[in-house]
């Protein structure tokens, strides 16, 4: 009897042994997948190395370990642990399935589909399999969703009792990639139904709304996620997101949501572990706030696990953008040279790249360095044409005309839509006229060209803006230098649109210095062309200058000539350029 007694006492005390372990384990693998959706990698990843250890034949813990690796684009160590999971649990499906994923994100399809039929010869009955086949499609950079819906389909009729939120939470996900969001909608409330903990679903319908640009019920829904666990990150991270693109919406109230947005950016990096990953995405966030100077601190002490991990580069750009918007060139200029020499990562450069570089060049001296890349921004991107804009006026103001025409060429036919293309056209027509004018002056024997280059800059100017009198007078004075010797009035017609322009259409722009000055031009002008036509016409135009500027010499030497003995027409002044 003492016997039997300490045989069912051994075998009650083993019994207790081993759930006490099984539910220590599933509790723990609980917890990591749990890190996970809160996207503390880091805690995650020690959690399931342990599992790993401690649980030798757990598939599911290699499974959920390669899944970490792979959210942290780690694809090298995911197949590992995936290949792993194949040996030590062979029949378990989802590790072939992890590897199939991880041939998707190395774009190998071919390998993946063999994984994904090896996965699926293994666990055909099991809805998972196919939830997580169909995951995988929606993963990749370019996310597969014709593969992806029959394998989530299938996913929810194996599920018929509805008994796991995921499965709807996927179909929901795959909705709301495409922007199919009255699809998606129901979907997340299905899985919330299932589980009202799953904040993960009230993060989408955020994100949902968010992209809609109902920012008010976008932040509802994430309070909502916000209340049920105060301590739960993503929320936080989409609520930054969010007040970030609102306060864009609303200037009013701007300067406090950004400030709203950074403080809840700072609490998503405090909920998560502070990974590399996390402070990544917070130093990523702080490039779209315009905060360089909190950026450039920040991304001092960011390494990646190595030198050739592909983040390095976001790193060194992110190091390059601070240093150069917070006015530290030199340091720019290396970190952006660091960035290019990354010939592995050559096919991720893009145009504001090219255009943090050029700046670099230019505020270190090298304008010439400076257009070639900035030129190269532009091809990539013509919304960075405004960056080339400054260096063609960096060139004018140094009076480097030539150059600058050279430049608002590039300019010009960069964006044909760009806001400021009537000033671009300005610039360009003023550094052709001036190139000209001064080469001409200096006895260079400048070619023509320049002149119909800048006229037809100033005819495009006037087609965009027909009363803006300064190109008017400009197609006066390119006509008086495109003219023989002596002139034949080829700028005639333009001297006086302006002054019907400024006289009689627009009589209110004749009270400023400047349009007072055209007009005196115009005025000596029409009349040293009249001169040897109509002399009363002539001198009709020398005393309106004179009406204007009683001391003007041009207009007085002329009407003496006109006034005086018969004699030859009084030789016209020269202008100055002007």
């Amino acid at each position: 009897m003492k016997t039997m007694m300490k045989t069912i006492k051994k075998a009650i005390s083993l019994s207790l042994l081993m759930m006490c372990g099984v539910a220590s384990f599933a509790q723990s693998l609980a917890d990591a997948k749990k890190a996970i959706d809160a996207e503390q990698y880091q805690k995650a990843t020690s959690m399931l190395k342990t599992l790993v250890a401690n649980q030798a034949k757990g598939g599911e813990n290699f499974f959920t370990l390669g899944k970490v690796y792979l959210l942290t684009e780690e694809i090298d160590s995911a197949r590992a642990i995936f290949t792993n999971g194949t040996t030590v649990e062979p029949k378990f499906a989802l590790n072939y399935v992890g590897l199939g994923q991880a041939d998707l994100q190395a774009n190998n399809v071919i390998n993946a589909k063999t994984n994904f039929d090896k996965a699926l010869q293994l666990g055909a009955k099991d809805y998972l399999t196919y939830l997580n086949i169909g995951r995988a499609y929606l993963a990749q950079k370019n996310p597969d969703y014709a593969a992806a819906l029959p394998m989530l389909q299938k996913a929810d009729e194996l599920d018929a009792k509805d008994k796991d939120p995921e499965t709807f939470l996927a179909l929901a996900d795959f909705y709301a990639m495409q922007k199919k969001n009255t699809e998606a909608y129901p979907q997340y409330l299905r899985a919330l139904d299932i589980n009202p903990a799953l904040y993960r679903a009230n993060v989408q319908i955020g994100r949902m709304y968010k992209e809609a640009y109902a920012f008010a019920e976008a932040e509802t829904e994430l309070q909502k996620a916000v209340a049920g666990d105060p301590n739960y990150g993503p929320a936080y991270r989409e609520l930054a997101e969010l007040q970030m693109q609102w306060s864009y919406f609303e200037p009013a109230s701007g300067v406090a949501k950004k400030a709203s947005a950074l403080e809840n950016m700072r609490k998503y990096l405090d909920l998560t572990d502070k990974s590399f990953d996390s402070r990544l995405r917070y130093a990523q966030f702080l490039v779209y706030a315009g905060d360089f100077v909190t950026l450039e601190k920040e991304v001092s002490g960011l390494n990646a696990p190595d030198a050739n991990n592909p983040k390095t580069f976001v790193v060194l750009r992110m190091r390059g953008y601070s240093a150069v918007e917070n006015k530290n060139f030199t340091q720019g200029l290396e970190y952006m040279n660091q960035l290019f020499a990354r010939t592995q990562d050559a096919s991720r450069i893009i145009g504001t790249d090219y255009l943090y570089l050029g700046k670099a060049f230019q505020s270190t001296g090298n304008d010439s360095l400076a257009v070639v890349n900035i030129i190269k921004a532009v091809q990539l991107d013509s919304t960075k044409v405004d960056a080339l804009t400054e260096i063609g006026k960096k060139y004018f103001d140094a009076k480097r005309y030539d150059k600058a025409a050279e430049v608002y060429k590039k300019v010009v036919g960069a964006n044909a839509k760009n806001p400021a293309m009537a000033m671009n056209y300005y610039w360009l027509g003023s550094s052709d006229y001036f190139a000209y004018a001064i080469a001409d002056r200096d006895k260079k024997n400048p070619s023509k060209q320049m002149l119909v280059e800048a006229d037809t800059a100033f005819s495009n100017l006037l087609k965009l803006a027909p009363e803006y009198e300064l190109a008017i007078l400009y197609r006066a004075r390119i006509a008086k230098l495109m003219d023989s010797d002596p002139p034949t009035g080829l700028a005639a017609p333009f001297y006086q649109q302006y002054v019907q322009l400024v006289t009689v259409t627009k009589p209110e722009k004749a009270t400023t210095p400047s349009v007072l000055r055209g007009l005196i031009e115009s005025y000596n002008n029409l009349g040293a062309l009249s001169i040897a036509t109509d002399k009363e016409k002539a001198k009709e135009y020398f005393n309106k200058t004179l009406a204007l500027d009683p001391a003007n010499a041009n207009a007085k030497d002329n009407l003496n000539y006109l006034n005086g003995p018969v004699a030859p027409a009084a030789p016209v002044k020269k202008a100055p350029i002007k």
